[in-house]
């Protein structure tokens, strides 16, 4: 008989710490991805992120055949976790609502213990899309880069015709950081506009988070003991 995934997750967060944390605002709950955590998410991106025709990711990685989707999101997953360092780290979190798997959302620090900014990203199932999800959970992987990783400046951008992302970012409190013009499909110039937030600007969402296994993480990622409060 299998371990619980719960009991998996405790197992290997005494060997790999990130594996520890678990963010809850309210009905919304963020745990880095495990390898129990990745069927539920294949299913989820073969379901519909996005309609046929857009392409709202600098790396279309949706544009992959059903029979390849899976494998490169295993192996992106697995290398994301390979690479980490305190030099260069990113950090996947599957987020659940209400308990159902609804997408995902990330932070990637590099050279941050100098820097102390953060880039964000994420993406949504399609029939979770347009329910307040998508800013609830930015707003709460914001919230915890500011008061649990000691963040000062986070980062994140979307194309110009990506109205949804580029709302969201809106409404967590982001400002526009310029743009840049590059390749979207091959042969297709588009418009990336950078953001930037900072921990005044954050528009917070007014639940408390609950963290576990943060100590864990920060001395995994090189940060101090946390001051108390």
């Amino acid at each position: 008989m299998s371990a619980p995934v719960n009991d998996t997750r405790t197992a290997l967060a005494s060997i790999w710490p990130p594996f520890g944390l678990r963010i809850t605002a309210g009905s919304l709950e963020l745990a880095p991805v495990t390898d129990d955590d990745i069927p539920a998410l294949v299913d989820l991106a073969r379901a519909g992120v996005h309609s046929p025709d857009a392409a709202p990711f600098l790396n279309n990685w949706t544009d992959a055949p059903a029979e390849e989707l899976g494998r490169n999101m295993a192996v992106y997953y697995w290398s994301k976790r390979a690479e980490m360092s305190p030099a260069r780290w990113t950090v996947d979190f599957v987020v659940r609502h209400h308990g159902e798997v609804v997408g995902v959302q990330g932070i990637t620090g590099e050279n941050y213990l100098a820097t102390k900014t953060m880039e964000t990203g994420s993406w949504l199932g399609l029939h979770h899309q347009g329910q307040g999800i998508g800013t609830l959970m930015r707003q709460t992987i914001c919230q915890f880069a500011f008061d649990c990783l000691d963040g000062t400046e986070l980062t994140s951008g979307a194309w110009t015709d990506n109205r949804a992302s580029l709302s969201v970012s809106r409404k967590v409190g982001y400002t526009p950081n310029g743009q840049r013009r590059l390749e979207r499909r091959a042969g297709e110039v588009a418009i990336m506009q950078d953001l930037v937030l900072t921990p005044s600007g954050l528009v917070r969402h007014g639940l408390d988070l609950t963290v576990e296994g943060l100590p864990e993480a920060r001395a995994f990622l090189g940060l101090p003991e946390a001051s108390p409060a």
